[in-house]
């Protein structure tokens, strides 16, 4: 496949490494330092395109797309707040979308995990409910989008909770699940849900070791999304809802 790659930081690096060690063929590069001067055409070459930039322009970058008739895969988070419209505009132009907020194949069992213990522990109302994450200083988003994505696993499946709030704790009001946000050195991404009760805890936890996992999910994003049209999500790509 021809693809194009919209962000060229650690993590667009990495997606170029594993995409050219899959056979495929970078066709476009976009960064900060030439947007504005990349025309359609560039963009037209390539036969999908892989977006991790900034949440500031990755609605922008979907548009993008979208208008040019090149599916998109994204992993950016912070924007969710227009993904109505962005889901809009892409089923306006027939375009293809693949969104995650995390494209480790581990998370994304480790997000079914997580669903399925909060309807386990459907009225054991002694145990109060608790996400911690923690990823590198040069991450601007809190919580992650892998936190959020979480914590509304948590809110569709266990009742008497109706909300998430960041760094709440044990302070946190009742119905509010805590999320609590660490930056700490280039710590790729932890993430753990805890269930705590006066007398014992409950843990689940995925710890990351490399961001090249997350760069493997996208380039298999890409491949799955060849030749479709719609929105999809890594539920659809590993077939978890099967």
């Amino acid at each position: 496949m021809r693809i194009a790659l919209l962000g060229y930081g650690k993590m667009g690096k990495m997606i170029e490494r594993v995409a050219t060690d899959r056979g495929h063929e970078i066709t476009l590069i976009v960064d900060e330092q030439n947007r504005r001067e990349t025309t359609p055409e560039q963009l037209k070459k390539a036969e999908v395109a892989i977006e991790f930039t900034m949440p500031v322009v990755a609605v922008e970058n979907y548009k993008w797309c979208f208008d040019n008739g090149v599916p998109v895969v994204s992993g950016t988070t912070g924007w969710l707040e227009k993904w109505e419209e962005v889901a809009a505009y892409c089923r306006e132009r027939r375009g293809s979308f693949f969104y995650a907020s995390n494209f480790s194949i581990g998370v994304n069992i480790f997000f079914e995990l997580n669903k399925h213990l909060a309807k386990l522990m459907n009225g054991f109302n002694d145990y109060k409910v608790f996400i911690e994450e923690t990823h590198h200083i040069h991450k601007l988003d809190a919580p992650s989008g892998t936190a959020i994505t979480i914590a509304e696993g948590i809110l569709d499946h266990l009742g008497g909770y109706h909300t998430w709030e960041l760094n709440q704790g044990d302070q946190a009001p009742e119905g509010v699940v805590p999320v609590t946000a660490r930056r700490i050195g280039e710590v790729p991404g932890i993430h753990t849900v805890t269930y705590k009760s006066e007398v014992d805890e409950i843990e689940i936890r995925h710890s990351a070791l490399s961001r090249e996992g997350f760069a493997q999910g996208a380039v298999l994003a890409a491949e799955f999304l060849n030749g479709k049209t719609g929105i999809y999500g890594m539920d659809d790509l590993l077939a978890l809802d099967r």
